[in-house]
């Protein structure tokens, strides 16, 4: 299936139902006034975050999407049927914005997480509405208001605890490979990654997290060189970001420390906040150096960059190195989670009125 981050479409909610103008028919009542009844409200438009769905693909085929309109309202008072509710599907992580405005209107970030983005017309009234004490016999009726229309751009930001970053033919898509069940393609040449790819990687009984694999950046990426900064978004949600740096790289002329901070300044360029996640150095293919050279160079990379993070030597090819390193992502995450719970629940705590009256009250003796 064809990986699609981007779409544009038109939502068109159902109009509201025409409202009747009619009056009653009944042997021995020959004035039995007005009874039409209102027109039926029209359907809304709805987009839900729905599990199973990885890509808008689907949104290039399909592109415009309307829900019913309200029927017209009859004699005796009926009211119109009010028109079916049009929910859509999206991945989760969708990001929705009208089109005109620019302005977001959602951000569907969980499973069932739901936004209204056309609201249906309102039904017509019918004449029996007017009627009044000096209007005995209204023939005015309400035309149903139209259901809102709209142009919606939608963004997919993959949703991962940790984003793999580097430069292309890093081993970023090796190390997911050699830590979870995904299958990207791997080649001894750059940009074999051409689209997002997602892992889940098990580090024990109940305890694993997403890994994010997003194609190579190179130099000159923020203004548009080269396929990873327009997959950049994808790392925004993730809590973690792991810097994959070739220690053995196969031209000789390269550079690992160079190319590690030209990786920061195009993150920087990009996003203020990407550039500022908690960011960890992983040193990559220590299998094509020997032990003592492999951690001679390793250690040179990381005193040269004044890094003074967790930084990890590993080989995505054989494995050398990444369950220590998936054990320590793995711990990382878990006291975040534990922090932003133990925050939660004190600011919960501290807004509970119940709290409030218990410190007013004096102590009883």
């Amino acid at each position: 299936m064809k990986f699609v981050d981007e779409a544009r479409i038109k939502v068109q909610a159902g109009h509201g139902g025409r409202g009747s103008t009619s009056f009653r028919r009944e042997k021995f009542v020959p004035f039995g006034g007005p009874d039409g009844g209102d027109g039926g409200d029209g359907g809304s438009v709805y987009l839900r975050a729905t599990a199973g769905i990885n890509t808008l693909v689907d949104f290039r085929i399909e592109r415009t999407f309307k829900a019913e309109s309200g029927e017209p309202g009859s004699s005796r008072q009926c009211t119109g049927r009010s028109g079916r509710d049009l929910y859509i599907p999206v991945p989760i992580g969708t990001v929705v914005r009208d089109a005109d405005t620019g302005e977001v209107l959602g951000d569907l970030t969980r499973e069932g997480d739901v936004i209204l983005v056309a609201r249906g017309g309102k039904g017509g009234w019918g004449n029996t509405r007017f009627k009044s004490s000096t209007n005995r016999a209204p023939r005015q009726f309400g035309p149903g208001l139209p259901g809102e229309k709209r142009t919606l751009d939608l963004e997919l930001k993959v949703i991962a605890d940790v984003g793999l970053l580097g430069l292309p033919n890093a081993g970023k898509s090796t190390l997911i490979r050699a830590v979870s069940a995904a299958r990207p393609k791997v080649a001894d040449y750059p940009f074999t990654t051409l689209h997002p790819n997602l892992g889940v990687v098990d580090v024990g009984q109940h305890r694993s997290f997403v890994m994010a694999d997003v194609p190579g950046l190179i130099e000159g990426a923020a203004q548009g060189a080269g396929l990873g900064i327009r997959f950049l978004r994808h790392l925004q949600r993730t809590r973690l970001l792991l810097h994959l740096v070739d220690i053995a790289p196969a031209d000789p002329e390269a550079d690992p420390v160079r190319d590690a901070r030209a990786i920061v300044a195009e993150l920087k360029q990009y996003s203020k906040d990407l550039a500022e996640k908690p960011r960890w150095l992983v040193l990559n293919k220590r299998d094509l150096l020997p032990d003592e050279e492999a951690e001679k160079r390793a250690k040179d990379i990381v005193r040269r960059l004044r890094y003074r993070g967790p930084w990890f030597l590993i080989s995505g090819a054989t494995g050398q190195g990444t369950r220590e390193l998936v054990e320590a992502v793995m711990s990382f995450l878990e006291d975040r989670q534990r922090e932003q719970r133990e925050a939660a629940e004190t600011v919960a705590s501290e807004s509970d009125p119940r709290n409030e009256e218990a410190g007013a009250r004096p102590a009883l003796r």
